[in-house]
C-alpha cells in the first residue's frame, strides 16, 4: 500500500495523510481519526526508516542504568519508557554493569545508532564523567537520579538533603537517640547525597552517631544483612539504622531476624526508594518514596527541549531535585 492510496480512501492530500501519521504538525480530530481508519483497512504501516531519514531524527531514545537488578532502576525505566511512549518515542536501554568502562561502551553504541537523545543515571561520580561529557557533545543528554561532578548537562532526580531530614525526624520523634547509616561505596552521588544529609540532619538532632555506625559497602541484601551483623556483634547497636536503599534495609531486618533482635522494638530500620518488596517485607519497610512518574516525565521533558534548541545554542542547565515523601510503615515506632 501506498501513502497515495491511504490519501484517496481518507478524500485527503498525501501531505495530509503524513502529518496525520506523524504528528508532527497539527491536523484535526477528524481528519485523523479518518486517515488512521484508512491506513489500517488497507494495511499501510509508516517506514521509520524513511521517516527518520526525512526528519533527521529516529524518535528513538537510549537510557543506561548501574544495574537492571536492582528494582529501583527497573521500575525507573519502566516510568521512561512509559513518559517516551505518550510522546511516540521507543526506548533503547542498556545496563550498565555497575562498570564505567562498560556503561562508556553502552553511550558510545546508543550515539552510533543515532538515537534522538540519551539519559543515563552515572555508574560512578567521577569515572562516568569523561564518557558523559563526550556523550553530552554530541547528543541531548539528562542525567537521571545520579550525576556526575563538575559536569554542565540536565539533571533531574529526588532531593536527598531534604530525604534525610524526613526519616530522622521521624526517627527522632520515634525515639530513637543513636543511629547508624549503611550505604554503598561514596562512589555515586546518591550515596554521597544521602550519607551528608545523615551527618548534617543526624547533629542537628543531636542523635549520637558512633566511630563505626557509618558502614559502607554496596547496594545488596547481602552486604544490609552483613552490616547488620557487624552492628549488632559490636555489643551496643544503635536504636535506629538508616539505609541508602530499600535492598541495603531489607537485607538489614533480615541480618536482625537471624540474630533475633526484633525490628523495630529493639532495632528501627528505614530504606530508601519504595520498590515494590518494601511494602511485602516482614515487618514492612518505613521507607523514602521517589517519585519515579514525575522524575521521568520531567527528564523526557527536558531532552525533548534540549532536542529542539538551536544548534550552538548555549543554554543554562537544569538541576531539578524533587520533593520526596516519607512511607511510614511498620519497620519503625509509632510516633508518640
Amino acid at each position: 500500500m501506498t501513502i497515495a492510496e491511504v490519501a484517496e480512501r481518507a478524500g485527503v492530500s498525501t501531505a495530509t495523510v503524513s502529518r496525520a501519521l506523524s504528528g508532527g504538525r497539527p491536523v484535526s480530530a477528524e481528519v485523523t481519526r479518518r486517515v488512521r481508519k484508512a491506513a489500517a483497512e488497507l494495511g499501510y504501516a509508516v517506514n521509520p526508516i524513511a521517516r527518520a531519514l526525512r526528519n533527521s531524527r529516529t524518535d528513538t531514545v537510549g537510557m543506561v542504568v548501574p544495574s537492571i537488578s536492582n528494582p529501583f532502576f527497573t521500575s525507573l525505566v519502566e516510568s521512561v519508557e512509559h513518559a517516551l511512549g505518550r510522546d511516540g518515542k521507543e526506548l533503547f536501554l542498556c545496563d550498565a554493569q555497575s562498570d564505567p568502562v562498560v556503561e562508556a561502551k553502552r553511550l558510545a553504541s546508543l550515539v552510533s545508532r543515532n538515537v534522538d537523545g540519551i539519559i543515563v543515571s552515572p555508574t560512578h561520580g567521577t569515572e562516568s564523567a569523561s564518557a558523559v561529557l563526550e556523550t553530552a557533545r554530541r547528543l541531548p543528554l539528562v542525567q537521571l537520579d545520579r550525576f556526575v561532578g563538575g559536569t554542565s548537562t540536565d539533571w533531574v532526580g529526588v532531593d536527598d538533603l531534604a530525604a534525610m531530614r524526613l526519616v530522622l525526624d521521624h526517627l527522632h520523634a520515634a525515639g530513637a537517640r543513636s543511629v547508624a547509616f549503611v550505604g554503598s561505596l561514596l562512589t555515586n552521588s546518591s550515596t554521597e547525597q544521602r550519607l551528608a544529609g545523615f551527618r548534617r540532619r543526624s547533629a542537628e538532632l543531636d542523635l549520637k552517631v558512633g566511630p563505626d555506625s557509618v558502614l559502607l559497602g554496596d547496594y545488596s541484601v547481602e552486604w544490609g544483612e552483613a552490616a547488620a551483623g557487624k552492628l549488632i556483634d559490636a555489643g551496643e547497636p544503635p536504636d535506629a539504622v538508616v539505609c541508602a536503599d530499600d535492598l541495603i534495609a531489607l537485607g538489614v531486618t533480615r541480618g536482625c531476624r537471624a540474630r533475633g533482635v526484633s525490628v523495630p522494638g529493639q532495632l528501627q530500620v528505614t530504606g530508601f526508594d519504595n520498590i515494590e518488596f518494601a511494602r511485602l517485607s516482614d515487618p514492612a519497610l518505613t521507607t523514602v518514596d521517589q517519585p519515579r512518574e514525575r522524575i521521568a516525565a520531567e527528564a523526557v521533558r527536558l531532552l525533548a527541549a534540549a532536542g529542539k534548541a538551536d544548534a550552538g545554542e548555549k543554554q543554562a542547565s537544569a538541576h531539578i531535585a524533587l520533593v520526596p515523601e516519607l512511607v511510614v510503615r511498620q519497620s519503625t515506632k509509632p510516633v508518640g
